[in-house]
Formats: C-alpha cells, structure tokens, sequence
C-alpha cells in the first residue's frame, strides 16, 4: 500500500504526519515501511527521522545533444514536436536549450537523419538508507534545476526496485497542487490530506481537493492545529464524502517538540495513541476502499 500524505499549502503539518506515522508504523501495523520524502525542493523528512544514509546516487535526465549538426537536413521536424521551446533549427544547424527539455525522447525519434542523440542533464541526487525504523529513500533537487517532476518519477521507480513487497510505503509529497504534488500522488494507492482550520488553510484545501478528486483515488483527511475553525472544515469534508481520520489539537506543546526536532509521539501517551491509531485508520480506509 502506498499513502501520500499530501497537502493544499505548505506548512500544514504534512511532513509531521508523515514522520509521527513513520515513528510507529511498524509497531502499529506489524509491517515493515518505506518512507520517501518526494519534496525534492525542499527535502525536510532527514531532519526529523535522522536516517542513516547508505547509498546515494545520481539522477539523469536524457536530453539531446547534436551529434552531426552536417547531417541535419533542416526539416524542422524537432522544433514543431517541441512545446517547451527546448530544441530549434538556425542557419540550417539544430540547437539544443537543455534547461527547457523536460526529456520525452520526441525529437530523437523524428529526426530522419541522426543528427540528435542522446545526452543527459543532472536532476538531483537520490538518496537510500534506514530511520531504524523504516526504510529511507528521498531525492535532492539539483541547485540551479527548474524541473522536479522528472526527479520525483525517477525517485519512484527506485523505489519499486528497492521497497518491500510486504511492506507499505508513505510517500510524503510536494505541497500544493501544482505538476510536482500531482505526479506524487498520482503514484499513491491512498491520499492523505493534511489541512489546517484556517481561512487560507481552507481555501487551499479544496483547491487539492478539486485537483486530486479527478485522479480517482480514495482520499481521506487529517487535521491539524485543530481549533475554533474546525467545524467549517469539517463540514467541508463531509460535503466532499471525506472521512476525517484523525484530528490533531493546536497544542503549544506539539509546536514545542517538533521545535526541537520531536516526533508527535515523543509529546506524550496521547499523541502516541492518535498516531497509533491513525496509522490503522488509514489501513481499515485503504481496504475498505478496495472492496468498494
């Protein structure tokens, strides 16, 4: 079973959700967990559950790369495929843009004389290793590199190399709802949504709403901070057919122990048994929704 724990704006408590059911998955569920943090942007999950780190790789992303500018013919066959302007023709000559390609392979497979090949550009960094807990995989943007989309698909096709079979996987997604949280969620079994009872907490939450519902998967709610706005959020919610899964209260002491670097259990009995008991929730909801 793959969980995103996903979100309408940052800041939500998205990666707290994901790190405290990481924290207790295992003993929760009697499964083992793979963890990913798929933020390739912004990576923050390594801050709270410490992994060590095992392997690391270099991720790539084919681009073309003019192999005989001689041999172009200047039919103009690459540049009219292109919609992202990564590849023209001048002077009779192909040029390449490799910042704008986003890598679909196109123009090498229009080009009638060979004068493109295959290249790459680096992506990012894709990085393995264990919590003690769970299994770790996140990746790592590249400074300077304006496309996480290609990354977050290469970080999960390691992931269906690496993870267990047996096991279950939470994805901690991009926020938001824009190309790098959708290609995360599209990849999940489940979407948890993370979202706050305030005004634009709200707004933001039925804009994920309004972007994930389309891709069909089952989708279930968390809410986090709650406090005097809660109620027209969980109205919303039912609104949408949302099951509420768990309700997380605006607690001066959360804040503090995720200040530090804690986990939601760490902050006592009770949290621990939320999280425990959240971590079933989504499992009860998962096959409850399968045998829909």
């Amino acid at each position: 079973m793959l969980v995103a724990i996903a979100s309408g704006k940052g800041g939500t408590g998205k990666t707290t959700v994901a790190a405290a059911l990481a924290a207790v998955w295992g003993q929760a569920l009697l499964r083992p967990l793979t963890v990913v943090d798929l933020d390739v942007e912004e990576p923050n999950l390594h801050l709270f559950l410490r992994p060590v780190i095992r392997r690391a790789e270099t991720a790539c992303l084919e681009i073309p790369v003019v192999a005989d500018p001689a041999a172009c013919s200047d039919c103009g066959a690459c540049r009219e495929l292109c919609q992202f302007g990564a590849i023209t023709v001048m002077a009779g000559k192909p040029l390449v843009f490799p910042e704008m390609c986003h890598g679909c392979g196109g123009c090498l497979a229009v080009c009638p004389t060979g004068s493109l090949t295959a290249g790459s550009r680096e992506l990012g960094r894709i990085e393995e290793g264990t919590t003690g807990l769970a299994d770790y995989l996140a990746g790592r943007l590249r400074i300077g590199e304006s496309q996480s989309p290609p990354l977050i698909r290469a970080v999960l096709r390691r992931l269906a190399a690496v993870a267990d079979p047996e096991g279950d996987v939470i994805l901690d997604a991009p926020p938001g709802v824009s190309c790098p949280a959708m290609t995360s969620v599209a990849a999940a079994d489940v979407i948890v949504l993370v979202a706050e009872p305030t005004p634009f907490g709200i707004h933001d939450f039925l804009l994920a709403v309004e972007a994930f519902t389309p891709l069909g998967k089952p989708m279930a709610v968390v809410v986090n901070r709650s406090s005097d706005g809660t109620p027209q959020l969980l109205d919303l919610c039912r609104e949408h057919g949302l099951p509420v899964l768990a309700a997380i209260a605006d607690d001066r002491a959360v804040a503090e122990t995720y200040a530090r670097g804690g986990l939601l259990p760490d902050v006592g009995a009770h949290y621990r048994a939320v999280c425990h008991e959240l971590a079933r929730s989504i499992t009860v909801f998962a096959g409850e929704t399968a045998h829909a």
